[in-house]
């Protein structure tokens, strides 16, 4: 067997062990806290820099792995990167990352009150999207925590 298809079937079996334990990894009593811990504000809809805020978590995760805990709250235009219909343009490899990256961990939060404004509920939103009632309070609350606040 070619060795491209060795490691793309060694990719997938990965990619479905991770996804499959995501949800306890997550679990601080089981594993405890994390070394770091970042929440970036998503508050845009401009394509150019949701890539490069993508990219950034991308970095994060590759560079620390099981040792950073990653949160992104999407409020106001942000709000369409976790809708399974957003009303803004948003690239099909954005998409793509978002939820890669919610397999391997990154905790995505949508805005509540965004949503309302929008007449959203959960079914509008992506399956792994977490509601919460407000953004700015997320992000509060998370950086009192001890979390490193993030936002381009």
């Amino acid at each position: 067997m070619d060795s491209r298809k060795n490691y793309y079937i060694i990719g997938l079996i990965l990619g479905l062990f991770l996804n499959l334990s995501s949800a306890n990894a997550r679990d601080f009593d089981l594993f405890g806290e994390p070394d770091h811990r970042i929440i970036y504000q998503l508050n845009t809809a401009d394509q150019k820099t949701i890539d490069t805020i993508l990219f950034s978590i991308g970095e994060l995760v590759r560079t620390y792995g099981d040792s950073i805990h990653i949160v992104v709250t999407a409020l106001g235009p942000g709000i369409h990167t976790l809708a399974k219909n957003p009303l803004r343009p948003l690239s099909l490899e954005s998409r793509q990352r978002i939820s890669s990256l919610a397999n391997y961990g990154v905790d995505f939060h949508a805005c509540g009150n965004t949503m309302k404004s929008l007449h959203w509920n959960k079914e509008d939103m992506l399956e792994f999207a977490v509601i919460i009632d407000v953004g700015v309070i997320d992000i509060m609350l998370h950086q009192e925590r001890g979390y490193s606040y993030i936002k381009w």
